[in-house]
């Protein structure tokens, strides 16, 4: 749905695209980003400690909940002629083989300046279970004229 910064309220709602974590998808994020570490490729290395955590297990590439929050706030931004323009998130908890994510946001603020218009989003990923595993921020720009920048 196509909306507009004049439609938009506090507490709106933005939903993302759930994604199935594979053994296969973490392969390929690392080939794309070239991040080979053994947290995300092998079992064995992921049995070990990391001082107080035991993840017991390869997990997800942080990033990869980053590009998910990013296609959510592009695919719901761009029809409307906004820029998603600042994302800051924070990893809450390991995404694992056999997870499903899925990212959605609440529109927390909107201010208006000389130049531009702008939308304050809160964003979150959540596992098939509904826990928490990133949160974060993120800032959208609605262009006043887009061709006068």
């Amino acid at each position: 749905m196509t909306t507009t910064f004049e439609k938009l309220r506090a507490g709106d709602a933005i939903d993302g695209p759930a994604f199935a974590v594979s053994r296969d998808s973490i392969r390929l994020f690392c080939d794309a980003s070239l991040d080979y570490n053994p947290l995300h490729l092998d079992d064995e290395y992921m049995k070990g400690s990391f001082g107080k955590t035991n993840f017991g297990g390869i997990i997800m590439h942080g990033m990869n909940n980053f590009g998910l929050i990013s296609r959510m706030i592009t695919d719901w931004a761009y029809p409307a002629g906004a820029i998603h323009r600042r994302l800051e998130t924070r990893w809450v908890k390991p995404v694992r083989p056999g997870d499903t994510i899925q990212p959605s946001g609440t529109i927390k603020a909107k201010q208006v300046t000389e130049k531009s218009r702008w939308v304050l989003i809160d964003v979150v990923v959540k596992n098939q279970t509904g826990e928490k595993v990133a949160t974060g921020e993120a800032l959208v720009e609605f262009p006043r004229d887009l061709f006068c920048q």
